[in-house]
């Protein structure tokens, strides 16, 4: 995937829940309460999550473990499916969290080509470290998240204020995409 391209899709992405935000500040700090227990939105997130792990797996080219790749890659997709089944408190914040790590992944590895390019590359490179640091902490601590949504939300003014700070980011990295990223 180009950079740009990649850009204009995290920004475009990020801005969509910051414009309902925005308009409607009750229905989205509603929305954003329930999330972390979010049963059905869990399941969803974790087997994303878990799909795209072993399609990761899958184009590894691991020479050493190459005769266990098949059972690997089963394990995996176990673990996925059992965590769906056994693993039901904060499945959504966990869920999101393998999420943000493979994002990190894809966001650190399609930048990492064009580091010398542009002055702007490692603004995706840092976002991407601050976002495996977000999915560690949030794997291994999950009411965390519950806590931070619950503070964010706490009011319309910051509800507001927080969805305003988002969107503002995801338009500068759509901006990036569509200029200094262009060609990359």
């Amino acid at each position: 995937m180009k950079l740009s391209l990649l850009s204009i899709l995290l920004g475009a992405g990020m801005s969509v829940p910051q414009v309902y935000g925005l308009a409607r500040p009750k229905e989205f700090a509603a929305a954003v309460r329930k999330f972390p227990r979010n049963y059905p939105a869990g399941v969803a997130l974790m087997l994303l999550a878990t799909a795209w792990f072993v399609w990761n797996v899958s184009n590894e080219p691991i020479a050493d473990f190459s005769a266990f790749k098949p059972h690997m890659m089963v394990g995996f997709a176990a673990v996925g499916l059992g965590a769906c089944i056994f693993v039901r408190d904060f499945l959504a914040v966990r869920g999101l969290a393998v999420v943000v790590l493979l994002l990190a992944k894809l966001m650190v590895d399609t930048g990492r080509l064009h580091l010398g390019e542009s002055p702007f590359v490692p603004v995706i490179q840092v976002w991407a470290y601050i976002l495996v640091v977000a999915g560690i902490w949030f794997t291994v601590t999950p009411w965390k998240l519950r806590d931070l949504l619950e503070f964010g939300t706490a009011t319309e003014t910051r509800v507001r204020v927080g969805s305003a700070l988002r969107l503002a980011f995801a338009l500068f990295i759509v901006l990036l995409g569509l200029t200094a990223f262009r060609g990359m």
